[in-house]
């Protein structure tokens, strides 16, 4: 998976979010219509898969969490950001959403939870905190940020 292949993927995802509001009914949404068995989400995981072990995505660590910025706010990503990280029972820093966060969940080894959620979409409304934390096992997680809009935070969890 190269990282232009991946930003069209990415740009046909943003596509399907864009102007909609970051809230429960667009979870529900995402996991019915491009939930774990869709052929989106099976695309999308391979891609991380594949571009983890190329070693272009998730190429930084700390605190034993793989991660990186893959794709920076564009006009053929509707203004989102697109992160990955490589969580296994682990807690990340406390952040907080200014205007909310898009995750896929995808789990690789064992039976993660991402704060709570097995595989599939959760949505962070705008204003929205969390320390994001993957327990049972490993998950790739990717994020869609508006804006890029990520502010982390001295809070505990």
């Amino acid at each position: 998976m190269s990282r232009a292949n991946f930003e069209v993927l990415m740009g046909e995802l943003t596509d399907f979010v864009a102007q909609q509001p970051l809230d429960a009914a667009l979870a529900e949404k995402l996991n019915r219509e491009r939930g774990p068995a869709s052929p989106q989400f099976r695309s999308i995981e391979k891609a991380c898969r594949d571009a983890v072990a190329d070693g272009w995505m998730c190429d930084r660590e700390a605190g034993g969490i793989a991660y990186g910025r893959v794709l920076k706010p564009a006009p053929a990503l509707h203004g989102f950001s697109v992160d990955v990280v490589d969580m296994r029972d682990v807690a990340g820093p406390h952040h907080t959403h200014p205007q909310g966060e898009i995750d896929l969940v995808m789990p690789q080894d064992g039976a993660p939870r991402f704060d709570g959620h097995g595989a599939g979409w959760v949505v962070y409304g705008s204003g929205s905190a969390h320390r994001p934390t993957v327990t049972g096992g490993r998950a790739l997680v990717l994020y869609l940020l508006p804006a890029g809009a990520i502010e982390f935070t001295r809070a505990a969890a």
